[in-house]
Formats: structure tokens, sequence, C-alpha cells
């Protein structure tokens, strides 16, 4: 298993990358994941959900290889555990949490109590504006790392546009929305990508022939079944491929549904991305993502990929062919999958660079992203 680590943060020239972006995280001089422990805070709460795929889970265990004093306050806890409650909230009261008043003050409580230096909220969640007011009273930094776009109707909450503006900092990664953010009256707004956690997002070969049989095949997409992503599954199908889809939804497309595999968390999820030949990576347009969580996890897997071809995918991996393979449109992406499935070896180099890109070129972990969110406090 890597380091949880990197061992090298400042972005190479060499090897046929491109220029970071002046904001970029791969930017030496914006990036801040550096070995000086002491310009860290020495307590932090993070409000989050707890499962291992989540962000929250990763920069908890981000914020404990830090040495920091941190906790997880359970964002789960601000909704009911009647599904029928929470949908009349969310259908009827625009997606406002059920506990929303409950949980912001139990949260403003526990911040009382813990006072941490740095209370870090991740996403579309509770607590409300007048909770993060209190907060900011007892002079605790207040972040909010939105891993989702707020203007994406399927994601937006009526509850959240007011707390927004009482983060002190909001960190986006998405460049798509930074200006609206801060049109929107967010005081400090700034470009983070997403990271990977070295405890689970790591190569893992499989034990047995019966494992390996599982999870072989010549694709592999992992993510939900997102009606712009449709296209692209029905593309490589049609292509004749072999492929597997495991995630949500996959299984009410008729299509589809004989490919899908089920939903794969922690061992499993490695097996299924190292059982491939090539995983293909693209963010959700509604979100308006230039990159997503699997844009770092897959190669720190060890995945040859296909990526969808943005400007923060090619500041994450470089020119075309020298770690990954781009692709702008549907007859592009099934003829470079369709040569990839025909040349394993080639394959098998990519994922290689991709992976010594992520982690060994530059500094991707959450506990670099962790760093930097600490050090501009």
């Amino acid at each position: 298993m890597p380091n949880f680590s990197s061992p090298a943060c400042a972005f190479a020239n060499g090897g046929g990358t491109s220029a970071p972006h002046p904001d970029s995280p791969l930017n030496p001089v914006t990036l801040a994941a550096k070995s000086n422990k002491e310009a860290l805070i020495k307590k932090l709460l993070i409000v989050g959900n707890p499962e291992e795929q989540h962000v929250g889970a990763h920069l908890l265990a981000a914020a404990e290889h830090l040495g920091l004093e941190a906790r997880l306050f359970d964002v789960r806890a601000a909704h009911d555990t009647n599904i029928w409650v929470n949908r009349f909230f969310h259908r009827v009261l625009k997606k406002r949490p059920a506990h929303l008043g409950r949980f912001s003050e139990a949260l403003v409580e526990a911040c009382r109590k813990f006072q941490p230096e740095l209370l870090l909220v991740t996403g579309i969640a509770a607590p409300h504006a007048a909770a993060l007011q209190t907060i900011g009273a007892m002079g605790i930094h207040r972040a909010n790392f939105l891993t989702d776009d707020p203007w994406n109707s399927a994601n937006g909450a009526g509850f959240f546009w007011s707390a927004l503006p009482a983060y002190d900092t909001v960190w986006s990664p998405r460049r798509a929305n930074v200006e609206e953010l801060r049109r929107h009256g967010c005081r400090r707004v700034e470009f983070l990508a997403f990271g990977y956690n070295p405890k689970l997002h790591f190569p893992e070969a499989p034990a047995t022939a019966a494992e390996r049989e599982r999870f072989a095949c010549e694709v592999a997409f992992v993510g939900g079944a997102d009606a712009d992503r449709l296209p692209v599954a029905r593309a490589l199908v049609r292509a004749g491929l072999k492929v597997r889809f495991y995630g949500g939804y996959w299984d009410r497309d008729a299509e589809l549904q004989p490919h899908w595999r089920g939903f794969v968390l922690g061992r499993e999820l490695r097996l299924a991305v190292g059982g491939a030949i090539v995983n293909i990576c693209l963010g959700r347009k509604a979100n308006r993502d230039g990159h997503a969580m699997r844009s770092l996890e897959l190669p720190a897997m060890g995945a040859c990929l296909v990526v969808e071809d943005t400007p923060e995918h090619q500041e994450l991996f470089g020119v075309n062919g020298d770690c990954v393979e781009y692709y702008a449109g549907l007859e592009e992406l099934v003829a470079k999958t369709r040569i990839l499935c025909r040349d394993p070896a080639r394959a098998r180099k990519l994922g290689e660079k991709a992976h010594q890109q992520v982690c060994q070129v530059h500094c991707h972990t959450y506990a670099d992203r962790l760093t930097l969110i600490c050090q501009t406090i």
C-alpha cells in the first residue's frame, strides 16, 4: 500500500505535462501541502458522512494522519430515519433536512464543548445560517468543501442558499461555479480539486482465480447511471465491448441491465477497477464537473483511463497519450477504448504512469487537501 503522503509536492515540468492553472492545487505556489505541520491547526470538527466512500470519512482519515484532534459530526442525523418523512421534506419543503433545526443546535453545542479551530462542512448540508453565525462568534473558522454544485436542480436546497454566505471560506472542486459563488455573497471562494484516500485507493490483485474471473472485463465504469452518462454506456455496449457497470440505477435500463454488477466498495472496488483493461472516467454534466472524485481515485488504484477531455483533466494528466487517453465525443471514446482493449500491455503502462502522476509526482491525497485548507485559515 502506498504511503499516506505523496513523496513530492512540486509540479513537474517534464513528462509532457501541461502548466497548471494559477488557482490549481497543482500549482506549487498555491499548493500548501508541506511537511511543516507547525502551521496546522490543532482541533478540527468535520460535518459529513462517516461511510468509507464519502469525502467526510476521507477527511477524517487525513486529519488523523496529520496528527490533528478531529471529530466527525454525522450529517445523516439531520435527516429522519423514516424514508417517507424525508421524501416529504425533500419534495414539499425544497429538500430541507427533516431535523435541520435540531441538528444545527446540536452542532453549535458540539462546537462549544469541543472548541475546534476549524469547522469543515462537506457539501450541500446542514447546518443552517443562524448556527453558522453563532459558531463564527465563537472564533471558529467556518469552511465548506462544496462537493456538489448547488445550481444543479437535483442538488440545490432552499435552506442552503442563505447558509452559503455565512462561511468564511468555500472550497469548490469545480471552476464553473467559483464566480457564481462570489456573486452570491460568499466572502472567499477557492478552487480545490478532489483527492484520494491511500488507505482505500491503491492497486490490489485478486487473491484467487474465482475473484479474477468475477471481475475480468474489457471496460469498467464505476458510478451512477445519470441521464447524460447513458449515451456513453450504450455506445460502449453497442461497440461489442465486454463492459461492466457498477453503481446505482443501471438496472433500470433494459439495454444496460445485463451488464450491471451491483455496487462495489473497499476491496471489491479495487478488484473491479483492476479487473478491467480500461476504466472510463467522466463527471456529471448537470454538476458542471471538470473532474470527479474518480478522476483521482481510479489512477490511485492503477486504472488505465479513457477520460473526458476537460481543462481540469489536462492539468491532472498532461498531454493526450502520456498518462491517459482523452475523448471529446462518443466515436472517439469507442475508438480509443477498443484500441486499448486490443493492446493490454499499453493499457497497463498507461495505468502505471497515471498512478505515478497522481501518487508520486504530485500531492493529491486528502491529507494534502486538508493541509492546504488548514494553512490558509
